[in-house]
């Protein structure tokens, strides 16, 4: 098991890079949201579009038990309650698409998930100008549910959720301790939902990649404390300033590379 998970790194540049995500992904989870986002496209690009969501999910899943045991008071359950069975609805269509379609479709449609997400947000903020504002706007009868299927559907198209979930959760005006617990919660619920749909029909769980996931660790820990570190200094504006960066770089990334 070992020596084929190494098998899957062949260069110290490509190690580097994985161990390098790793912690990106730690830090998104404790801290700045979406910052591992910033990594799908570069694991998309070490093991193949599809293929890396099965390593990255058993990885995603360390680092979300890092999450909720240190923000297990923070959430707030009634913005998970509302959108949670129109994701695992979402969850289940791209788990049909995904068996139909080939990597560089798979890589796009990444892409695509994350671009409307960014669309939406900067359509949102647009709503919150007029007359109504935005707190009208987020309690339309579809909002929860669109919101919903677009997180299920982009979490299993590429663990791309994150995104989505941000937007839905800044246009609810939560402060930052409150949007990343919640994140965090709802994340790991979609992220443990998916083991069996990735072991059972995709197939894209392996021991090799258990193997790389556990090498990693260290790098999710330490993500994980600088993220409670960042959390804590940055100020609400350029938080929200740095997080929506992010989710344009790592969807432009994704439908050109």
């Amino acid at each position: 098991m070992w020596s084929d998970a190494i098998a899957l790194l062949p260069s110290a540049q490509a190690w580097m890079l994985y161990f390098f995500c790793a912690m990106l992904i730690g830090i998104s989870k404790t801290g700045v949201q979406n910052v591992g986002t910033f990594a799908v496209p570069i694991f998309a690009f070490l093991f193949g579009a599809k293929y890396s969501t099965g390593i990255v999910l058993i990885l995603l899943c360390f680092a979300d038990l890092i999450a909720v045991i240190y923000y297990r008071k923070k959430f707030i359950w009634k913005e998970v309650r509302s959108m949670l069975p129109f994701s695992l609805f979402g969850l289940i269509i791209g788990l049909f698409i995904g068996e139909f379609i080939d990597d560089k479709t798979f890589k796009f449609l990444m892409g695509f998930c994350i671009l409307i997400s960014v669309l939406l947000m900067l359509w949102g903020i647009n709503k919150s100008k007029k007359k109504n504002g935005i707190q009208d706007f987020t309690k339309q009868r579809w909002y929860a549910p669109f919101f919903g299927l677009l997180v299920g559907f982009s979490t299993m198209i590429g663990n791309a959720a994150g995104p989505a979930l941000t937007i839905y959760l800044l246009t609810k005006k939560l402060d930052k301790i409150s949007l990343v617990a919640t994140g965090a919660w709802f994340i790991m619920i979609l992220n443990f939902s998916k083991i069996p749909l990735q072991l059972f029909v995709w197939k894209n769980l392996s021991w090799e990649g258990l193997a790389l996931n556990i090498m990693a660790i260290p790098f999710i820990l330490l993500g994980g404390f600088l993220g409670i570190k960042l959390v804590k200094v940055l100020p609400e504006k350029e938080f929200k300033i740095i997080i929506l960066t992010l989710v344009i770089i790592s969807a432009c990334m994704l439908m050109i590379g």
